[in-house]
């Protein structure tokens, strides 16, 4: 499966770091003009900046670093007025550079945020945007979705389940995760929820119990956290 830059553990390895510094600077063992530096809306950007590049976004990742490092600058630096009256043209400048790289490179197919996949493993990555996938794999083993303000759909209508069934590990925080499922599928629900919510909306097309087919399973499992996972058919 690919890794796409191990994702989930620069995650984990940002909370760990947020949650050290908020618990040094409750000690009073950070100085607040360095824990100020640390927790703050320009660390926050390239913060997100770096996530976004894990997760395959070069051009999105680029440009949060570039405005986080122009802001956060001043507080390290002395920067002088003059230079600093350049700061949005500049930032547009890289922008403009960025999206026309991005043209430049990009397939068709994902400019339209739509994307076709046959493989039978997936692992996805998005932040502050959408997905769309449609999935035709006719052995599907699974994979990881992780969403983060944003929100990703799978189309698994057309696609077969391995014959040991299939998984979805989940992360969604203020995101979200839908698929879409045959009626004969079985989803197993093992997702924790924290101000989130899972829903099978598939149980007002059909009598339950009767259509399922025990050799298709798919687990959900993983976390929601201001999030919701949505299964559904159509």
């Amino acid at each position: 499966m690919e890794n796409k830059g191990n994702k989930r553990f620069y995650l984990g390895l940002m909370l760990i770091v947020i949650g050290a510094v908020l618990i040094l600077e409750r000690l009073n063992l950070l100085p607040w003009n360095v824990a100020d530096l640390l927790i703050s809306w320009q660390m926050l950007l390239v913060a997100i900046g770096v996530f976004s590049l894990a997760g395959g976004n070069r051009t999105g990742g680029t440009i949060l670093i570039v405005i986080g490092g122009f802001f956060l600058l001043p507080e390290l630096i002395s920067v002088p007025h003059e230079v600093r009256r350049l700061y949005w043209p500049l930032i547009l400048v890289a922008i403009g550079a960025a999206l026309l790289f991005r043209h430049k490179g990009c397939k068709t197919q994902i400019e339209r945020g739509v994307e076709d996949k046959n493989f039978n493993e997936f692992d996805d990555f998005v932040i502050f945007g959408g997905r769309e996938i449609f999935v035709n794999s006719q052995s599907l083993k699974g994979g990881r979705s992780t969403s983060i303000f944003g929100g990703i759909e799978y189309d698994f209508r057309q696609a077969k389940l391995a014959p040991e069934g299939a998984f979805i590990d989940s992360i969604a925080v203020f995101g979200g995760c839908g698929i879409k499922v045959p009626l004969d599928w079985v989803v197993r629900n093992e997702v924790t929820t924290i101000f989130g919510a899972f829903t099978d909306k598939r149980g007002d097309m059909f009598n339950r119990g009767s259509n399922y087919d025990p050799s298709k399973t798919l687990v959900i499992r993983g976390m929601t956290i201001f999030g919701g996972f949505e299964v559904k058919y159509v």
